[in-house]
């Protein structure tokens, strides 16, 4: 059963080829079975799941289900779900119990979805290697030494374990599409405010965009059916016309112009993922694709602008967890000052700390102009290079990530390397783009990641690009060996 799509699943729970509460205790027992040695999930929700399977086999069988009813799937701990913790990775959140629904959750529940549990994440979603967890580091499924990538790794490691058939995760600066790319699965990251943020704990409210991870260009697209569209409650939110994303996977790709930057392809790539790289640019003009070098000349800066701009928007966000009204409480505060003090240093792991000390810095007076509103003038510098390069090209071709995944503890005292893991896909959260990546092969047996960037709102493109390229390839279809 871990081995179908979506589409064979859906198509075996319409059939009645199997209940839904079969299949949901299928991945329960795999669950239970392989996440010790991964670390994946923060909670298990058996009872809530089993409940909500009965309920979904109810729906197919008096004919008001939908295409994804009786699906199980798993949320990114970042989500708020209600009646279950939603710790966002931090020990501040430890005893929190979400007293409603994030609209993603909302979404998956009203189209007949099962969730099992939520997945381990970077605490608060500021890390690249899933290490940041009050919970404990995440493992790699293809390599238990290494790191799955971050924040969404418990989500990545979940999907490409065979753990569920299908994730949500968030992507600040990458962190659908880096785990993704780690992991050897596909993950999306839609245009800014095309899935609502309602319910979903800020980090950077500028820059988080919710998405899913699933196993193929096809299963994502399914998903992003259910969890996209405008939500009044969310003021980011984009009132764009519902799409289905599964009407233009099979169309053709002749003819298409990919773009290939010239800096994404320079040095601090590894041998490996550049060669798995070229392997797949051949598979694309061989479907009728045409290459075409461009040049987004302000890339370079996205790293330092996001690390002005994300810490500052975290510096703010994070400042309501002060220990008065949710979340962790210091023991016996002698006054205000020691609740504020003591509650905030023993509630945030040293990431979330960092960042929001650096934020606190540039947000100050004195400091304001000369760090964060240049970040942001230099953000607009990064969206007009895309802009410029979207005249010439329909999609920009790239590494997901310059490196395959790296060992556990290799990079946690080194923030600044660990911070250039991103340096491919910061400039689209930056940007606001959508921007997904896919599996292309492996490097020292560990998996590469392919980006494909698209103008605003062309998700279906995306989807369709890699779509027709897992049609002609099966790297979406490796499964780690020890969880076949």
């Amino acid at each position: 059963m871990h081995n179908k799509t979506l589409i064979e699943l859906s198509r075996a729970l319409h059939q009645r080829e199997c209940s839904s509460v079969e299949l949901t205790r299928y991945f329960l027992e795999r669950i239970k079975t392989h996440d010790t040695q991964l670390n994946s999930f923060i909670t298990q929700t058996p009872e809530l799941a089993l409940a909500q399977a009965k309920f979904a086999d109810e729906r197919l069988n008096n004919g008001t289900a939908q295409p994804l009813t009786g699906i199980p799937i798993a949320h990114k701990d970042i989500f708020c779900t209600q009646g279950v913790k939603t710790s966002c990775g931090s020990k501040m959140l430890d005893n929190f119990i979400a007293p409603y629904n994030a609209t993603v959750v909302e979404k998956c529940q009203a189209a007949g979805m099962v969730m099992l549990g939520k997945t381990n994440m970077d605490e608060f979603a500021m890390g690249s290697s899933n290490e940041n967890s009050f919970y404990g580091p995440v493992k790699n499924p293809w390599d238990a030494q290494t790191v799955p990538g971050g924040s969404s790794g418990g989500s990545a490691t979940a999907v490409a374990a065979r753990l569920t058939p299908i994730a949500t995760g968030t992507d600040t600066g990458g962190s659908i599409r880096q785990p993704a790319s780690l992991c050897g699965i596909t993950g999306f990251k839609p245009t800014y405010g095309r899935v609502s943020r309602y319910g979903m704990i800020a980090f950077a409210s500028s820059l988080d965009q919710g998405g899913p991870l699933g196993r193929s260009a096809e299963d994502v697209a399914l998903l992003l059916n259910v969890i996209t569209g405008f939500d009044e409650r969310d003021s980011t939110s984009l009132e764009h016309p519902q799409e289905d994303y599964t009407a233009h996977l099979n169309d053709s790709i002749e003819g298409l112009k990919i773009g290939l930057p010239k800096e994404y392809f320079s040095e601090g790539i590894d041998a490996g993922v550049g060669n798995a790289l070229e392997t797949a640019i051949k598979e694309f003009e061989q479907a009728g694709a045409t290459l075409h070098d461009i040049h987004l000349p302000h890339s370079h800066l996205a790293i330092p602008v996001y690390y002005i701009i994300a810490p500052a928007e975290c510096s703010s966000n994070l400042s309501r967890y002060d220990g008065v009204r949710f979340g962790h409480r210091c023991e016996q505060p002698q006054d205000l000052m020691d609740l504020y003090k003591r509650s905030r240093g023993e509630g945030f792991g040293p990431e979330v700390k960092r960042r929001i000390m650096i934020g606190t810095y540039a947000l100050s007076a004195g400091y304001y102009d000369a760090y964060y509103l240049k970040a942001q003038q230099i953000r607009r510098l990064i969206s007009k290079d895309f802009t410029q390069a979207f005249e010439q090209v329909d999609v920009i071709l790239g590494p997901t990530s310059p490196t395959t995944a790296f060992k556990i503890g290799e990079k946690i005292d080194d923030p600044v390397t660990m911070y250039l893991s991103d340096i491919n896909t910061i400039s689209v959260n930056l940007a606001g783009l959508p921007a997904l990546s896919i599996p292309a092969g492996f490097a020292d047996q560990r998996p590469v990641g392919l980006q494909l960037i698209g103008n605003y709102l062309k998700e279906a493109q995306l989807l369709n690009i890699a779509h027709q390229y897992q049609q002609r390839t099966d790297w979406h279809q490796q499964q780690p060996p020890q969880f076949q």
